[in-house]
């Protein structure tokens, strides 16, 4: 009897036993799904300092897209867990974010950074741990040589370069004076517009490298417009610089035309170089066009959309053409993992890499082994700054 009763008890123990390793396991189990349920994505954007205006429309918009995704329903079933670190321009800040987010945090990509000197620094912390980084920064070098795991939405600076030389044929403009902040874009611009103008007989008389905390560029200004020859002025830079050599251009009654780079289209430029904007021209994004665009343009609707949305979630500031690299880079990723069909960091990377005819706010992307940028010369229209308003140029 006691016997029987002992081997009851034991029986009774072990099935006990073994309901509490079932409870036990079952919610670790729970745990690890809850845990990997989100998918975690990282950016590095310059929210505050002196590429602001680059940073802090990228980083409303991310954060805009995200939203509406996790409403939506999320990514396959699964919301997107965005963490957004503020690099303030800092190349020193980008790399500890960006080893932050890979090791830490263990993200499936990076979204960013803002400009073209961060993005040269993660280039090769991201191609070592085969993580996915998507660029907002335009350099050309960013992606050429291709690197496996990094793309970029902005369009490329040899385009542009392009771009604007093929207005200057038009005008018959022959001679010219470049300018360069000593940035990672600016230094990247000035190396297209030296490459390329003598494919379009263009010559450079005169050619000048700033530095990027200048606050009058007066000397420089006077320096080339002693050169009778200089018939108009390419200034490659993102602000304060961009306001500034305007100003001082006009300041010093100097009605020669001036180009900017594609980093200028943002109303805020407009604003800040005031009167001496008007007449700047510069290659854009048909962002800045939505408005004019045939119903039946590609871009059309993905444009109004954005802006609508932008404007409608952040009431009194304008889209501009920086939010849109930041619009382009979350909507290519979740593109990706959508048609990849998982979360895969490898499988994701091999989805953007195949993306064709995707319509985004900077153009087409039509992506390849070849072409992390996936965007032509058809990227851009030239603007021009008409009574204090981004208008489409005039021939």
């Amino acid at each position: 009897m006691k016997s029987r009763l002992r081997n009851s008890l034991t029986t009774l123990a072990m099935v006990a036993c073994s309901a509490l390793a079932i409870t036990f396991f079952s919610g670790c189990s729970k745990k690890e799904e809850t845990k990997t349920e989100n998918i975690k994505v990282g950016a590095i954007l310059a929210e505050t300092g002196g590429a602001s205006f680059l940073g802090g429309p990228e980083a409303r918009t991310i954060r805009m897209v995200v939203e509406q995704i996790n409403n939506q329903g999320g990514i396959n079933g699964q919301k997107i867990d965005l963490i957004i670190k503020d690099s303030a321009a800092s190349p020193e800040k980008a790399i500890s974010f960006a080893k932050q987010l890979i090791e830490e945090e263990q993200v499936l990509a990076i979204l960013g950074p803002s400009t073209s000197g961060e993005s040269m620094k993660l280039k090769s912390i991201c191609e070592k741990a085969e993580t996915i980084l998507i660029s907002c920064a335009a350099a050309e070098v960013i992606v050429d040589p291709v690197a496996k795991w990094v793309f970029k939405t902005p369009q490329t600076d040899s385009f542009a370069a392009q771009k604007i030389f093929m207005e200057m044929n038009n005008l018959g403009i022959s001679k010219i004076a470049i300018l360069a902040g000593n940035t990672g874009f600016g230094k990247a611009g000035r190396e297209q517009l030296l490459k390329f103008a003598p494919q379009f007989n263009i010559e450079i008389v005169e050619d000048e490298v700033y530095d990027k905390q200048s606050t009058d560029l007066s000397a420089v200004v006077t320096k080339i417009k002693a050169n009778a020859e200089v018939e108009a002025v390419v200034n490659w830079s993102i602000v304060p610089a961009q306001a500034i050599v305007a100003k001082n251009m006009r300041q010093a009654g100097w009605e020669v035309p001036l180009f900017q780079s594609h980093g200028f289209g943002n109303p805020k430029y407009i604003e800040t170089a005031g009167a001496a904007a008007e007449g700047i021209i510069f290659p854009s994004g048909r962002l800045l066009a939505a408005d004019v665009l045939p119903d039946d343009a590609p871009q059309k609707a993905v444009l109004k959309k954005y802006i609508a949305d932008y404007q409608s979630t952040y009431p009194g500031e304008k889209a501009s053409t920086f939010g849109g690299h930041g619009y382009d880079a979350i909507m290519i990723l979740t593109k990706a993992i959508e048609n990849a069909g998982s979360t895969d960091k490898a499988k994701v990377r091999d989805a953007i890499e195949n993306l064709k005819g995707f319509p985004g706010t900077g153009g087409v992307y039509n992506f390849s082994p070849t072409d992390h940028n996936g965007l032509g010369i058809d990227a851009f229209v030239m603007m021009i700054v008409k009574d204090g308003q981004f208008v489409l140029y005039d021939k």
